[in-house]
């Protein structure tokens, strides 16, 4: 999405308004114009779907890998 992090949506508003989108243009009683523009948001919002999932499941897997040796240290962060 074009849009800085700050103002993206979080997950649950984007599918929500995706669920809009998509209800709106399978009416089929949008203009042309109107519906090109509907297609665009859908496509930004369902990017911004799919990254905050990608970044969910790497979240998961991270926890999950039990043979990574670093998962059990305490956090030091760099000077």
């Amino acid at each position: 999405m074009a849009q800085d992090d700050d103002t993206k949506p979080d997950f649950e508003a984007a599918l929500n308004e995706l669920e809009t989108l998509v209800r709106k243009l399978e009416s089929g009683d949008l203009p042309l114009d109107e519906s090109l523009d509907e297609f665009k948001r859908g496509v930004e919002l369902t990017r911004h779907c799919q990254d905050v999932l990608d970044k969910a499941q790497l979240s998961v897997e991270q926890l999950m890998n039990v043979d990574d040796d670093t998962s059990g240290e305490p956090f030091e962060p760099e000077a």
